[in-house]
């Protein structure tokens, strides 16, 4: 089965923007994928019929097996209905499983525990090898496709309360200023602007970002590069957590809707952008051995970020994340020739310039 993590957009009546709030539009409707709804109702029959089967019949397992015989049946019965139960949550999670992802959820743990339990249970001797296929097909042949929709539910969360605007670069130039109500095209038009695109800031790699910004900020001030941070927060609410890096004073610019990101040509990332297994081993060194830790998802937990350089409204070099646990060196990207692939421009162990 070939998992499409696309969501159809339904148009409504009125899908423009509204123009007493320019950053604002109405939120599309998300559809989910049909796959999605035909493994919660394949779901719900397998549970439903291997509830009943237990339940009615609860020897039979055993019999087939060639298993001994349970002492007390009711026990086995009540697993059986347990499961039945299950089937009747993923039956009404079929018709909305965006909605209805704690069912999903609650699935998913239980198929996840369940095979960790049998395998326990193996390797101590309590249980033998016909338990095995129990869980392959009661647990372990649903955990892929529930991890997908549990995946899609938290991309349908995240998504920005707006639809795109199909912004032209020079417009949103023009209409984005920061807290200090200097817009990029004026700022660009003083001097080269490095614009930076923040992760939310739950995440480690944006506390991450902002700590080599740190450090870095002082060569690019000596080289006449103005910084200024794009971000999905509030710029007051989030003026304090800028603030824990001394960078409260820099130019912010609140783009909750990214509209700004989208602009820029900056996507939201799929699961080999976000969670790659190099990624983790980041978020790892990151958050727990670099200290920079994590927080609350503020703004598009799918966004991904990137650095453009601005010069008089123009882009002259631009660097779009690979990973969302890509690590740029922002003096490199700022001050390298134009000709220097940006791709190549990882920060090295020390960020500083």
């Amino acid at each position: 089965m070939r998992f499409d993590f696309r969501v159809a957009e339904i148009p409504s009546r009125d899908n423009t923007l509204n123009e007493s709030s320019p950053n604002t539009a109405r939120s599309p409707q998300l559809d989910p994928p049909k796959w999605a709804h035909h493994v919660l109702l394949a779901a719900a029959i397998y549970n439903l019929i291997w509830g009943a089967w237990v339940v009615m019949r609860p020897s039979d397992f055993f019999n087939l097996a060639h298993l001994e015989l349970p002492r007390y049946p009711e026990i086995w019965q009540c697993v059986g209905m347990v499961v039945g139960v299950y089937g009747i949550g993923y039956a009404i999670a079929a018709k909305n499983p965006a909605r209805h992802w704690p069912i999903v959820l609650v699935g998913f743990l239980g198929k996840t525990f369940g095979p960790i339990g049998i395998a326990w249970n193996l390797a101590t001797g309590s249980l033998s090898m016909e338990w095995v296929w129990l869980t392959i097909f009661n647990d372990l042949i649903w955990l892929f496709p529930f991890a997908a929709i549990l995946f899609f539910a938290f991309d349908v969360a995240n998504r920005p309360h707006a639809s795109p605007t199909g912004e032209t670069l020079d417009a949103a130039l023009l209409r984005f200023a920061s807290q200090r109500g200097e817009t990029l095209r004026t700022l660009s038009s003083q001097g080269e602007v490095l614009v930076v695109f923040l992760r939310h800031f739950g995440c480690t790699f944006c506390r991450e970002a902002l700590d080599d910004l740190r450090q870095q900020r002082a060569e690019l001030e000596r080289q006449g590069i103005t910084l200024v941070l794009v971000h999905m927060g509030d710029n007051t609410e989030q003026a304090t957590f800028f603030d824990r890096y001394g960078l409260d004073d820099v130019h912010r610019i609140s783009d909750p809707s990214c509209h700004l990101y989208q602009a820029f040509g900056l996507q939201r990332g799929g699961p080999s952008q976000l969670f790659p297994p190099g990624v983790w081993w980041r978020g790892f060194q990151a958050a727990i051995v670099n200290r920079h830790g994590f927080g609350n998802l503020i703004g598009d937990g799918f966004q991904m970020p990137g650095t453009f350089l601005l010069k008089d409204g123009r882009i002259v070099k631009a660097y779009r994340h690979k990973t969302s646990g890509s690590r740029p060196n922002y003096c490199d990207i700022a001050i390298t020739p134009l000709n220097t692939n940006t791709a190549n421009l990882e920060s090295h162990p020390s960020p500083s310039c």
